[in-house]
Protein backbone atom coordinates (compact mmCIF):
# COMPACT_ATOMS: atom_id res chain seq x y z
CA UNK A 1 0.00 0.00 0.00
CA UNK A 2 2.92 2.26 -0.78
CA UNK A 3 3.45 4.18 -4.00
CA UNK A 4 6.10 6.67 -5.04
CA UNK A 5 5.04 10.04 -6.39
CA UNK A 6 6.55 9.09 -9.74
CA UNK A 7 4.42 5.91 -9.90
CA UNK A 8 1.28 7.85 -9.03
CA UNK A 9 1.99 10.53 -11.66
CA UNK A 10 2.36 7.75 -14.23
CA UNK A 11 -1.03 6.31 -13.22
CA UNK A 12 -2.93 9.61 -13.54
CA UNK A 13 -4.27 8.77 -16.99
CA UNK A 14 -5.09 5.12 -16.22
CA UNK A 15 -6.32 5.56 -12.68
CA UNK A 16 -5.52 3.27 -9.79
CA UNK A 17 -7.78 0.78 -8.08
CA UNK A 18 -6.73 -1.82 -5.54
CA UNK A 19 -8.13 -4.62 -3.43
CA UNK A 20 -5.54 -5.89 -0.97
CA UNK A 21 -5.43 -7.94 2.20
CA UNK A 22 -3.02 -6.61 4.82
CA UNK A 23 -1.46 -8.24 7.85
CA UNK A 24 -1.66 -5.51 10.50
CA UNK A 25 -0.61 -7.61 13.50
CA UNK A 26 1.85 -4.82 14.45
CA UNK A 27 -1.16 -2.83 15.64
CA UNK A 28 -1.09 -5.00 18.80
CA UNK A 29 2.18 -3.29 19.76
CA UNK A 30 0.52 0.13 19.49
CA UNK A 31 -2.57 -0.82 21.54
CA UNK A 32 -2.14 -3.88 23.79
CA UNK A 33 -5.91 -3.97 24.27
CA UNK A 34 -6.11 -5.57 20.81
CA UNK A 35 -5.50 -9.24 21.47
CA UNK A 36 -5.73 -10.35 17.84
CA UNK A 37 -6.62 -8.94 14.44
CA UNK A 38 -7.64 -10.80 11.32
CA UNK A 39 -6.15 -9.92 7.94
CA UNK A 40 -7.64 -6.57 6.94
CA UNK A 41 -9.15 -6.15 3.48
CA UNK A 42 -8.69 -2.72 1.92
CA UNK A 43 -10.57 -1.78 -1.23
CA UNK A 44 -9.95 1.61 -2.78
CA UNK A 45 -8.90 3.80 -5.60
CA UNK A 46 -6.82 6.89 -6.25
CA UNK A 47 -8.60 9.95 -7.58
CA UNK A 48 -6.32 12.60 -9.06
CA UNK A 49 -7.27 16.27 -9.16
CA UNK A 50 -4.73 19.04 -9.74
CA UNK A 51 -2.17 18.64 -6.94
CA UNK A 52 -4.33 16.43 -4.71
CA UNK A 53 -4.73 12.67 -4.59
CA UNK A 54 -7.79 11.28 -2.80
CA UNK A 55 -7.97 7.70 -1.60
CA UNK A 56 -11.55 6.64 -0.77
CA UNK A 57 -11.08 3.39 1.18
CA UNK A 58 -13.27 0.59 2.41
CA UNK A 59 -11.63 -1.22 5.33
CA UNK A 60 -13.00 -4.55 6.58
CA UNK A 61 -11.73 -6.86 9.29
CA UNK A 62 -12.20 -8.27 12.74
CA UNK A 63 -10.28 -7.76 15.94
CA UNK A 64 -10.38 -9.51 19.28
CA UNK A 65 -10.81 -7.25 22.29
CA UNK A 66 -11.37 -7.92 26.01
CA UNK A 67 -14.88 -7.76 27.46
CA UNK A 68 -15.24 -4.79 29.81
CA UNK A 69 -16.92 -6.91 32.49
CA UNK A 70 -15.34 -10.33 32.32
CA UNK A 71 -12.13 -9.79 30.26
CA UNK A 72 -12.99 -12.74 28.00
CA UNK A 73 -12.17 -12.42 24.29
CA UNK A 74 -14.82 -10.73 22.15
CA UNK A 75 -14.70 -10.71 18.35
CA UNK A 76 -15.38 -7.18 17.10
CA UNK A 77 -15.94 -6.83 13.34
CA UNK A 78 -15.35 -3.45 11.72
CA UNK A 79 -16.31 -2.04 8.32
CA UNK A 80 -15.11 1.49 7.64
CA UNK A 81 -15.59 3.93 4.79
CA UNK A 82 -12.84 6.57 4.96
CA UNK A 83 -11.12 9.04 2.69
CA UNK A 84 -7.49 10.14 2.84
CA UNK A 85 -6.34 13.14 0.81
CA UNK A 86 -2.71 13.98 0.04
CA UNK A 87 -1.27 17.18 -1.39
CA UNK A 88 1.58 16.74 -3.86
CA UNK A 89 2.46 20.43 -3.72
CA UNK A 90 3.33 22.04 -0.39
CA UNK A 91 2.25 25.41 -1.72
CA UNK A 92 -1.13 24.27 -3.05
CA UNK A 93 -4.10 26.34 -1.94
CA UNK A 94 -6.41 24.39 0.35
CA UNK A 95 -9.54 25.79 1.96
CA UNK A 96 -9.63 26.04 5.75
CA UNK A 97 -12.33 23.36 5.94
CA UNK A 98 -10.14 20.85 4.15
CA UNK A 99 -6.86 21.88 5.73
CA UNK A 100 -7.05 19.40 8.62
CA UNK A 101 -8.02 16.54 6.32
CA UNK A 102 -5.23 16.97 3.77
CA UNK A 103 -1.87 15.33 4.43
CA UNK A 104 1.35 16.53 2.90
CA UNK A 105 3.56 13.92 1.31
CA UNK A 106 6.63 13.19 3.39
CA UNK A 107 9.54 11.94 1.35
CA UNK A 108 8.99 10.51 -2.10
CA UNK A 109 6.21 8.01 -1.33
CA UNK A 110 2.69 7.74 0.01
CA UNK A 111 2.13 4.89 2.46
CA UNK A 112 -1.50 4.28 3.43
CA UNK A 113 -0.83 1.64 6.12
CA UNK A 114 -0.31 4.09 9.05
CA UNK A 115 -3.54 5.89 8.13
CA UNK A 116 -5.43 2.60 7.91
CA UNK A 117 -4.09 1.57 11.32
CA UNK A 118 -5.12 4.93 12.77
CA UNK A 119 -8.70 4.48 11.55
CA UNK A 120 -8.85 0.98 13.02
CA UNK A 121 -7.58 2.24 16.38
CA UNK A 122 -10.23 4.96 16.37
CA UNK A 123 -12.88 2.30 15.83
CA UNK A 124 -12.17 0.53 19.16
CA UNK A 125 -15.18 1.03 21.44
CA UNK A 126 -14.75 2.41 24.96
CA UNK A 127 -16.75 -0.46 26.43
CA UNK A 128 -17.36 -3.82 24.85
CA UNK A 129 -19.52 -6.39 26.64
CA UNK A 130 -19.65 -9.99 25.48
CA UNK A 131 -23.03 -11.63 24.95
CA UNK A 132 -22.09 -14.25 27.54
CA UNK A 133 -21.39 -11.65 30.24
CA UNK A 134 -24.51 -9.71 29.32
CA UNK A 135 -26.76 -12.81 29.50
CA UNK A 136 -25.35 -14.02 32.81
CA UNK A 137 -25.49 -10.57 34.30
CA UNK A 138 -22.30 -11.39 36.21
CA UNK A 139 -23.39 -10.96 39.79
CA UNK A 140 -20.20 -12.23 41.43
CA UNK A 141 -16.62 -13.11 40.76
CA UNK A 142 -13.46 -13.93 42.69
CA UNK A 143 -13.37 -11.68 45.78
CA UNK A 144 -16.23 -9.47 44.60
CA UNK A 145 -20.02 -9.46 44.54
CA UNK A 146 -22.58 -7.10 43.05
CA UNK A 147 -24.74 -5.62 45.81
CA UNK A 148 -28.12 -4.18 44.87
CA UNK A 149 -30.35 -2.08 47.12
CA UNK A 150 -32.52 -5.16 47.85
CA UNK A 151 -29.54 -7.27 48.89
CA UNK A 152 -28.05 -4.44 50.89
CA UNK A 153 -31.06 -4.19 53.25
CA UNK A 154 -30.91 -7.89 54.18
CA UNK A 155 -27.16 -8.00 54.67
CA UNK A 156 -25.25 -7.30 57.82
CA UNK A 157 -21.84 -5.79 57.43
CA UNK A 158 -19.36 -8.54 58.45
CA UNK A 159 -17.37 -5.99 60.43
CA UNK A 160 -20.44 -5.31 62.58
CA UNK A 161 -21.76 -8.88 62.81
CA UNK A 162 -20.38 -9.37 66.35
CA UNK A 163 -22.10 -6.19 67.45
CA UNK A 164 -25.51 -7.64 66.43
CA UNK A 165 -24.85 -10.62 68.73
CA UNK A 166 -24.24 -8.25 71.64
CA UNK A 167 -27.87 -7.09 71.65
CA UNK A 168 -29.15 -10.70 71.40
CA UNK A 169 -27.52 -11.66 74.74
CA UNK A 170 -29.45 -9.12 76.84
Amino acid sequence: MKWTIQQLNGLKSKGLTFDETLDLSDIKKIDPQIRDISPVRVIGEAIFSKNLISFPLEIKGEMTLPCSRSLIDVRFPFHLQVKEVFSLDDHAWISEDEEDDVHSVEGEAIDLVPYIMEHILLEIPLQLVSKEADEKGLQAGQDWELITEENKKDRIDPRLADLAKFFDKQ
